[in-house]
């Protein structure tokens, strides 16, 4: 028994062998792809190669197309620990945003993991939730990580509080005109956007528009009111404080928002929301009370979510290139770890016009 035990082991064994012989000789020929060999296929140097797969590089499309295809076409496979040892990283950024479900925050979200995974880094992702206090605590956690740098998704943390924490690893910060060493500021023209949003809303013909605001403590609800407040000048009319409702950008806010101005009394034919998922809020406010967007009340939002499409009926709204400004925030970040001078910028505000608005009716 125990000789054929042993021997139907051996037999096994080398029957396995074989295919272990096998498998060892693919590792091994999988192993033999070099970077060496990747920038020769890619016809440029090692050191290119090198500096792409690290997101340090600046090169022409070409080249970069050349190489991500000599990648997968050889079948390499890099070697993160020993890039970050070698580069003193740990090819890792990690990202402050407010709130991951966030239909708004989403987008961007996606748009830094796209940018940056390109680059061979990872993101690591926090939320803040409105808190400045918690903020700090998702900062810290991501420095015990050895994160390379953070990127902040607007938030409350003080510009002093950035510039400090700029001292130490690049910080890269949307919604603000901060400007600091080390920390590269990514803002949006929220005075315009703003702007536009009303303007539309006055060529219709209306005149009683009431404003949803958003959280006055953040600098682009202040510019979006401002926004508002400079559209209705231009046309020359008074600024009503009657027809302002506070806001917390959230669908509820904007909710209670609405029933608050119909219990008012104010007069209105239109509503701008500061942002879309309020204007959501709204229009259900408004079905609530028997009220049809647009026949007795125009809306219009602001961000152009994706979700704003598909409202019913679809919401007018300033654009805002959310996943263009997740994909420039890791750009620029990708740039400050290079030690170059990043000089991404966000488009200017475009109105969309829907059919959640619409000419004014004569009385």
């Amino acid at each position: 028994m125990s000789d054929g035990t042993l021997t139907m082991t051996k037999t096994k064994t080398k029957g396995e062998g074989g295919m272990g012989k096998r498998a060892a000789a693919a590792a091994r020929s999988k192993a033999k792809v070099t970077l060496g060999m990747v920038a020769e296929a890619a016809g440029v140097s090692p050191s290119t190669v090198s500096r792409i797969l690290n997101g340090t590089a600046v090169v022409a499309d070409d080249k970069r197309a050349a190489v991500d295809e000599a990648i997968a076409r050889l079948g390499f496979v890099p070697d993160p620990v020993a890039r970050g040892l070698a580069g003193g990283r740990t090819l890792s950024v990690g990202v402050v945003t407010q709130a991951i479900d966030s239909p708004f925050y989403g987008g961007a979200l996606r748009g830094i993991e796209d940018e940056l995974s390109r680059a061979g880094y990872s993101a690591l992702f926090v939320s803040g939730h409105w808190n400045a206090a918690a903020e700090a605590r998702c900062i810290e956690t991501l420095l015990a990580r050895r994160v390379d740098g953070i990127i902040v998704l607007t938030g409350r943390l003080s510009d002093a509080a950035l510039a400090a924490y700029a001292q130490s690893l690049p910080v890269v910060v949307t919604g603000r005109g901060l400007k600091a060493p080390g920390l590269y500021a990514l803002n949006f023209d929220n005075y315009e956007g703003g702007r536009l949003a009303t303007h539309h809303l006055l060529s219709l013909g209306h005149r009683r528009i009431a404003f949803i605001t958003g959280d006055q403590r953040h600098p682009d609800a202040k510019e979006r009111l401002r926004g508002y407040r400079a559209a209705l000048e231009a046309a020359g009319l008074s600024f009503d404080p009657g027809l302002v409702m506070p806001g917390q950008y959230t669908e509820d806010s904007g909710r209670m928002a609405v029933e608050r101005l119909l219990d008012s009394r104010e007069p209105f034919t239109a509503i701008f929301a500061a942002n879309d998922q309020m204007a959501f809020g709204a229009g259900l406010a408004l079905h609530r009370r028997r009220l049809r967007v647009p026949d007795d009340v125009s809306m219009v939002g602001f961000d152009d979510v994706a979700t704003a499409l598909y409202a019913i009926p679809p919401l007018s709204t300033v654009h805002h290139p959310v996943y263009e400004l997740g994909q420039l925030a890791a750009t620029a970040m990708l740039q400050l770890l290079a030690g170059e001078t990043p000089t991404a910028a966000l488009p200017a505000p475009r109105f969309i016009a829907r059919e959640s608005s619409r000419a004014l009716l004569p009385a």
